[in-house]
């Protein structure tokens, strides 16, 4: 029986991942801050990681030493954390993604084809909500979908977004894929993916209403992975897309 490895497994997602991977029959494993991930990592049969950026390096060196695969759920991530990705999905199976959720993996799926077939003249807007104590913004699942809204419309997204609009900013660009993050409550996180023309208006949304969603997205994640060879994989690879 495949064992889950949880780092950060004292944390509101770790508990979460706790309890979905005894719903799946698995038995759980974790460490929190200052805990042994090497052990961790030798004794699971796959790792599941929402711990923090700063812990990831650490994370990927002991799950290559050990040749064990990794699920890496933690947003706010950089450019050099997807150069180091890389580099251990050289050597072992590698699923990162913005958002665990089977909906969320679905939604995506959704805004591509959509941004696919509408042209320009459609304005994207991707509205974000979580909780007051989340900390980085645009969330990952919103830069998720943003992605996806890129990826159909043949573009970078980096050269087509606008975020934080505040003051005399000008007239939106054309084809620019729009960003807003609100905070608030306890909100487990709502998206909405809106699709503005000239006189109507498409919204494609997800709303999460227990964390839970995510933990049981990344047990699914975490047990498709084992059978795996090394490389980088996604979400939509896990429900066939």
């Amino acid at each position: 029986m495949t064992s889950i490895g949880i780092v950060g497994s004292q944390g509101r997602m770790g508990v979460a991942l706790a309890a979905a991977s005894a719903e799946a029959g698995r038995q759980p494993l974790g460490i929190d801050k200052g805990g042994d991930i090497a052990k961790l990592a030798a004794e699971a049969g796959v790792i599941v990681d929402f711990s923090s950026p700063a812990a990831l390096e650490a994370t990927l060196d002991a799950c290559v030493a050990a040749q064990t695969p990794i699920v890496i759920g933690t947003t706010g991530l950089e450019e050099r954390h997807h150069y180091l990705i890389d580099d251990a999905a050289k050597d072992i199976a590698v699923l990162q993604t913005g958002n665990t959720s089977l909906g969320v993996t679905l939604l995506a799926h959704l805004v591509r084809e959509a941004a696919a077939r509408l042209d320009a003249d459609w304005d994207i807007e991707v509205l974000e909500m979580h909780h007051n104590r989340k900390v980085d913004a645009p969330s990952g699942t919103a830069l998720l979908l943003g992605q996806a809204a890129a990826e159909g419309r043949g573009i970078a997204l980096a050269a087509c977004s606008e975020r934080g609009r505040d003051g005399e900013t000008g007239a939106r660009g054309r084809g620019n894929i729009g960003f807003a993050s609100l905070r608030g409550g306890t909100v487990a996180g709502d998206h909405d993916v809106i699709f503005a023309g000239p006189e109507e208006m498409i919204t494609l949304s997800h709303r999460a209403e227990n964390r839970m969603i995510f933990a049981r997205g990344a047990v699914r994640a975490a047990l498709w992975l084992t059978g795996q060879k090394p490389g980088r994989y996604t979400m939509p690879e896990v429900l066939g897309l």
